[in-house]
């Protein structure tokens, strides 16, 4: 019997860990209009409904004058103070270091947003500390 609870009580805790694994991540994204069309970075804590705002054109500001609405690169970060501080270096960048961040990880320049998951989220691949650039 105790062996039943035991299970379970590990299987709680495992939700407990992935929800707040899950909830306390933090995103830095690139969208587009086209491929090497115009590009916006900004950061945000839940990437689903933030880029789903930005399809919608929801703030009328930049992406929405610019149709900016195809999720092409993120990556996810711990804390929303590092996601900050990587998406002001980002807007630093010159333009051709950010195509090359897309085309690292994203040679096709699909919308990702179609195929959000959590396992496509939250891989190590898009763990900044994993970051190729």
């Amino acid at each position: 019997m105790i062996g039943v609870w035991g299970g379970f009580i590990c299987f709680l805790l495992d939700l407990v860990m992935r929800y707040m694994y899950v909830r306390f991540m933090f995103f830095v994204y690139i969208v587009t209009n086209k491929r090497n069309g115009t590009l916006y970075t900004g950061h945000t804590e839940d990437i689903s409904i933030r880029i789903l705002e930005h399809k919608d054109k929801v703030d009328k500001g930049f992406t929405a004058k610019y149709g900016c609405g195809r999720l092409v690169w993120f990556e996810t970060h711990e804390t929303r103070d590092g996601a900050f501080k990587r998406e002001r270096r980002i807007k630093k960048w010159d333009r051709v270091w950010k195509l090359e961040a897309v085309e690292i990880l994203n040679r096709a320049w699909e919308d990702l947003y179609g195929g959000l998951t959590h396992d496509s989220v939250y891989c190590d691949e898009r763990r900044y500390e994993n970051a190729r650039f």
